[in-house]
């Protein structure tokens, strides 16, 4: 691993993922500098808060300034209108890589989505070199997010890891996140190597723990070093109880974006699924 990680920055501070992985970052990482529209309270010693709109481009070189590597959370994080999606993971992300660029950042790790590729079938197992199939606006978002990644890597030289995440959380709430859950302590594991792995050039990998039920070959992640730990299979029995007490949801439940796939659908599903299995 490569050293030097001595100020990171956390993008998206506020929200649900970073607060189940902040006490594990400020335990690695010398300096934790955290941003986000909204106030992050109970800061410990080595973390600072520096407010942040990734919408302006002055505003995302401040939070940047400085730092040695970013772990980018921040944007909307859900399913939403052209607008916002465009202001905060659009402009915003390149806001973001231009601020990197031009601050000497060193290392992106950009957290984009299962959603890039939640067309697929659920039956259908797949790699990071997927091409793209998303299913939602929120999913373009984050295949854009991860195409300006390569194009910083290769044209300008930053290191960049883009995880397409699944679900993290303390535990899988259901059967779908059976296949895609991450464990925080998994995720972490995957933004070490994105910060400080001395090979990293550009990569796509998934970010999900070690599930049986697994959609996604993570050998791009595996051979980086990733060794996930969680399994959901322990948690089994819970998430199938969850899981039937959902009403069921006929397209969703075949797509492994779920809800994102079934939410203002009018296509024909057996036409994707179809689609789907070509190689």
């Amino acid at each position: 691993m490569n050293e030097g990680m001595h100020r990171v920055l956390l993008t998206g501070a506020a929200g649900g993922v970073a607060g189940r992985i902040r006490p594990l970052l400020r335990r690695l990482y010398p300096h934790l500098r955290l941003s986000d529209v909204k106030p992050v309270d109970e800061l410990a010693a080595n973390e600072e808060f520096v407010a942040g709109d990734l919408a302006d481009f002055a505003s995302v070189r401040a939070i940047c300034a400085g730092v040695d590597g970013i772990v980018h959370l921040g944007g909307v994080s859900v399913e939403s209108d052209w607008e916002s999606i465009l202001a905060g993971n659009i402009i915003g992300t390149r806001n973001l890589f231009e601020a990197a660029r031009l601050e000497g950042v060193r290392r992106v790790v950009f957290a984009s989505s299962n959603h890039v590729v939640g067309f697929y079938p659920r039956r259908r197992r797949i790699g990071a070199d997927a091409p793209p199939r998303p299913d939602s606006r929120y999913g373009v978002s984050k295949a854009f997010g991860e195409a300006l990644g390569a194009f910083y890597a290769d044209k300008f030289g930053l290191g960049v890891l883009a995880i397409r995440i699944g679900n993290v959380d303390l535990q899988p709430i259901d059967e779908r996140r059976l296949s895609i859950w991450l464990a925080p302590d998994d995720l972490v594991q995957l933004l070490r190597i994105g910060l400080e792995h001395p090979d990293l050039h550009y990569e796509i990998v998934y970010g999900v723990s070690d599930n049986a039920q697994s959609w996604w070959d993570n050998a791009a992640a595996n051979r980086l070093g990733y060794r996930p730990r969680a399994r959901a299979e322990d948690h089994r029995d819970a998430a199938l109880a969850a899981q039937a007490r959902l009403a069921p949801d006929p397209v969703g439940d075949l797509f492994q974006g779920g809800g994102y796939v079934s939410a203002e659908f009018s296509g024909d599903p057996q036409r994707l699924l179809a689609g789907g299995e070509k190689p």
